[in-house]
């Protein structure tokens, strides 16, 4: 099974680093050269412009989905392929997942942690067997990554659940991977219980 869309998490702020923008734009114009559609908060601000923005210039197509009270704030991103306003937070996270074929955790707040760890927990629940990966710019994500190790070593969560958690710094090794893992889950069936 090809991967045919991907929903990115990434901050509403730029961050401290000029990585993170550098890292954003990089990865869509990937999604949008490889005719991947991008999926995202549908924001106009911080990294979640620069993603939306390097696909839409490269040609690509991009859908983001916002609830309305945010839209309301002039925060919505109207120069996109697909603006979807919705009801609420739920809302948006519910049809972010229905529209992906995977997901990719770059760089973020609070907000990115929400929308990651929910994505995560359906995962372990069962409820989708889609893939997950985070973009681990200038580490990021090392310190999450060493939660989940201490996570596992503490009996909280199974070791075949943190196997599933893939990272790389390389946008493109992080999309094949993804790809790579779509393609075992579609030959093997569902992921035994974790």
């Amino acid at each position: 099974m090809a991967l045919r869309s991907v929903c990115v998490f990434c901050g509403s702020s730029m961050g401290a680093r000029p990585e993170y923008a550098a890292a954003a734009q990089s990865l869509g114009q990937l999604v949008a050269s490889r005719g991947i559609t991008l999926v995202y908060g549908g924001s106009n601000v911080g990294l979640m412009r620069v993603i939306a923005d390097a696909c839409m210039s490269a040609g690509g197509y991009v859908i983001g989905v916002m609830p309305d009270f945010m839209a309301g704030r002039e925060v919505a991103h109207t120069s996109i392929s697909d603006l979807r306003i919705v009801g609420s937070m739920h809302e948006r996270k519910a049809l972010m997942a229905e529209l992906s074929d995977a997901f990719i955790a770059l760089p973020g707040g609070f907000g990115t942690f929400d929308e990651l760890f929910e994505i995560l927990t359906w995962r372990m629940l069962q409820l989708h067997e889609k893939p997950l990966g985070f973009l681990n710019v200038a580490r990021y994500y090392d310190p999450l990554l060493r939660l989940a190790d201490h996570t596992v070593a503490e009996g909280f969560l199974r070791p075949a659940f943190r196997e599933t958690l893939l990272h790389d710094e390389d946008p493109l090794r992080l999309l094949e991977a993804l790809g790579g893992r779509m393609a075992a889950l579609s030959t093997s069936g569902p992921v035994a219980d974790f």
